[in-house]
């Protein structure tokens, strides 16, 4: 969001043929929610692909980028660290201590695909869980970035867009953006 530093979403670990969907939904999710970009591994190029054509599509600001190295990044990351999973702290506990945090620092937030190797806990500032129930990594995100932006996220303004849904009871209508 505009005042803030950088909020990152790195999406740790990425099954072909089975995490398709829900990776290219984390993306989608990072970007319709505030972040400023997601990070891929290179298995899951398809989804940074489908990021930035959205991106294109109803605007940004928002970046799609692929590493070969989630490790590097999460090692080398200058600033704070929130993992999400169902083992952290719940996020009403912590959620003020991050805001606080986040407007002088930029935040990764790490979304597994698969089991996290212990070190991603360790090096993670905080491990939070928005529900200790199982739960998709999705709505952890879509839950974390809401409370992190405080709903602001919602009424954002999108530069550069060729589309834009129009809001309504009933029906799907997306249209062409008047330049």
């Amino acid at each position: 969001m505009q005042g803030s530093p950088e909020v990152a979403v790195l999406r740790l670990g990425h099954r072909p043929g089975r995490d398709e969907r829900m990776t290219t939904h984390v993306g989608l999710t990072a970007r319709a929610l505030g972040a400023d970009c997601v990070l891929f591994e290179r298995t899951a190029a398809g989804a940074e692909e489908t990021a930035a054509e959205v991106t294109d599509r109803f605007g940004g600001p928002f970046e799609a980028q692929v590493t070969d190295s989630p490790g590097t990044v999460l090692r080398e990351w200058e600033g704070a660290i929130c993992h999400l999973t169902m083992y952290g702290l719940p996020i009403e506990d912590v959620e003020t201590e991050i805001r606080t945090t986040h407007r002088e620092n930029p935040l990764l937030v790490v979304v597994g695909a698969e089991k996290v190797a212990f070190s991603v806990y360790e090096r993670a500032d905080w491990n939070l869980g928005v529900t200790n129930q199982p739960h998709s990594e999705v709505a952890a995100l879509a839950v974390f970035l809401d409370r992190l932006f405080e709903g602001r996220e919602l009424s954002r303004e999108w530069k550069n867009a060729s589309r834009r849904v129009v809001p309504e009871t009933t029906g799907k209508t997306v249209e062409s953006v008047e330049e």
